[in-house]
This record gives C-alpha cells, structure tokens and sequence, in this order.
C-alpha cells in the first residue's frame, strides 16, 4: 500500500472465503487523519482496482482546528492576506470623468490638469456614496484637479481633509515639448499618427517622445503610494489618482512589462491588500454603483 505523505495510517489485512475460492477478496482499511474524516478502501484481486467508500465529507487541510476550535491560517490565507491581522486596504480610485480639450485646437498644455465634467461630478459623487460607509482613515490624491476634486467627493463623507501628493499625478506625455504649441506643429501629422499606432501595438509610454520614462513614472508612482500604505498600517485609505497611475503601480506587482494592462472607467475602484510585507489585488475595476445611476464611462 503506498503511504501517503504526511499522514497517518493504520492498517489491517485479511483473506476472505475458504481455500480454493474462485473469489478472494482482500479487505485493507486505512484511516487516513484529516480532522474528523474517515476514508476506506479495498482491493479487489479480480480488478485490481481501488473501490472507496467515505465515512464523512472530506475535509480540506486548510480546515484544521485548534484545540481552541479556531482554524489556524492556511498558507493561501497568509498569501493573499485573508482575515490577517494588520492587514490595511487600499481603495485606488480613478478620477471622475474630465472636460476634454479641443484635440484641433488645443495646445500641450491644455492636456495636462483639465477640470471634472458635469458628469464627471456626478461619478465623484457616486463613488463617495459607495465609499461612505466603509472605515476610511485618510484620503489622498495628486494635485491635479480631476483627480483632487474626485478625492474631496470621497473625504467629506468622512470629514476628511484631502491630502496631495504630486508624484501621483498622471504620465507627463510631452512634457519637454512647449505647452503652448500643438505636438502636431512640432513632430508632424505622420509621426505622431506613427506613435500612437506603436502605443496601440505596445502598451508602453516609451513610444512617445520628449515624455517621461516609463521606468521613472513607474518609481515615483510606487513612492508615493508605498509612502502613503506606511503611514497607514492595518487601516483602510483611499487614492484618488489616474488611469496610468492605476495601471503603473498594479503592473508592478504584477509584474508586467506594459504599462497599461487594462482601461479603468471613470471613478472605478480597485481594492488591494497590504500588510506582512504583501500587496494584494483584491478587485479591479468595480464599477456597478456607476452602472446602477448610467455613469459609466472611460
């Protein structure tokens, strides 16, 4: 009989029938220790084959208890940090929707820190709502409008001030181009209809020119995130911050290589897990309180 690895086994043996029996049967019984459950086999010489029988539903290892009748954690739960001590909650969520420039008329810098829509309000509204119920301890966002009036929406429901860390604001696409002249004007209508089809194709900033880096936006955004869940140990913050924010500090820990894996809707969640060392991605862009009131949008 092949002992299993790391249980327990007790076994007994025995022929059945008379000598010279056509049928013969050898009966083994083994206990095979997982709490309280039972498991039995014999092995028929006819077939060879293992015919089980179960004295009670079998129980999974990460169900052991305690002689104080408390299940000890299991290695999946210290992994993705279920029901562990100190463990804080990080509510990453996108800035609600933005006016948009006039992409014919508009200059660089007209891109950079655009104010909420009237329906992007509205989704900074909704997601305050979303979120006034749950133990909210600080709430941060970049300077940006977009962003810091989204984060105001979320504190006031906990009588919260806003706090600003600029290092998370949004990838500086373009930023070594003058703010007051069109990209167009300066790198081409072919070249720049070449960058974005090498975006589409790859997913990274590095595609375009005069940009920031997409290794030193993935650092400074991993800075001021980490400075913030430190501050915060076992309790629960929120980040209102950008979609390249999101999809730069997510990609690290999951550790892609593009930079933005996946489009976030407007005023979308994204709860993470940290503590022990850990940070785990618990949802990703929820975003049914948006779709109940007809706001979503990218």
């Amino acid at each position: 009989m092949r002992r299993l690895p790391g249980h327990r086994h007790r076994r007994r043996c025995g022929t059945l029938g008379a000598a010279g029996s056509t049928r013969r049967r050898k009966q083994c019984t083994q206990s095979i220790y997982r709490g309280p459950v039972t498991r039995r086999f014999y092995t028929s010489r006819r077939t060879n084959s293992p015919q089980f029988t179960f004295d009670a539903s079998p129980t999974c290892d990460d169900t052991r208890v305690s002689s104080s009748n408390v299940r000890a954690p299991s290695p999946i739960d210290r992994a993705f940090l279920t029901d562990q001590p100190e463990t804080g909650t990080l509510y990453l969520v996108r800035h609600g929707q933005q006016q948009w420039p006039d992409p014919l008329t508009s200059v660089a810098g007209d891109w950079v820190d655009p104010p909420l829509s009237e329906t992007g309000r509205a989704q900074a509204d909704c997601v305050g709502r979303w979120l006034a119920d749950r133990p909210v301890a600080a709430v941060y966002s970049s300077q940006l409008l977009r962003a810091n009036d989204t984060g105001k929406a979320i504190a006031r429901h906990h009588q919260l001030e806003v706090q600003v860390i600029e290092e998370l604001e949004e990838i500086r696409l373009f930023e070594d181009l003058p703010q007051d002249e069109r990209p167009i004007d300066i790198l081409g209508e072919m070249a720049l209809d070449g960058i974005r089809e090498r975006f589409v194709q790859t997913q990274k900033w590095d595609v375009y020119p005069h940009t920031e880096r997409s290794l030193d936006f993935r650092r400074r955004v991993g800075w001021a995130i980490e400075s913030a869940l430190v501050t915060h140990p076992g309790e629960t913050i929120v980040i209102a911050c950008h979609g390249g924010v999101i999809n730069a500090y997510l990609s690290e820990i999951l550790g892609l290589d593009v930079d933005m894996f996946f489009r976030p809707y407007h005023a979308s969640s994204h709860r993470i897990l940290f503590g022990q060392g850990r940070r785990v991605i618990d949802t990703l862009n929820d975003e049914a309180y948006l779709a109940a009131e007809g706001l979503l949008t990218h």
